[in-house]
């Protein structure tokens, strides 16, 4: 699964694999939690984060929700800058 991005500890990732399906969605690790979240919405769809990371995801998500859509439907990967 390819990193799209990593800050304050947080990874975000994303499948680009043939077999990957459901709503557009992403991943995001940090430490022991794991989390998926809908790029369209926001939401977590499952897993859990701590409260603040999840606040953080939900703000990096807002600011890179196009790019992340776009490469959902096109499975271009490319890197998106963290939260700074």
């Amino acid at each position: 699964m390819p990193v799209i991005a990593r800050f304050y500890g947080i990874v975000i990732k994303m499948y680009f694999s043939q077999s990957e399906h459901g709503i557009p969605h992403f991943h995001a690790l940090y430490g022991e939690y794991n989390a998926v979240f809908a790029i369209e919405s926001l939401n977590i769809l499952e897993g859990d984060l701590p409260v603040r990371c999840e606040r953080l995801v939900k703000e990096w998500a807002a600011r890179h929700q196009k790019e992340l859509l776009d490469m959902w439907n096109t499975q271009e990967f490319k890197q998106l800058p963290g939260l700074e």
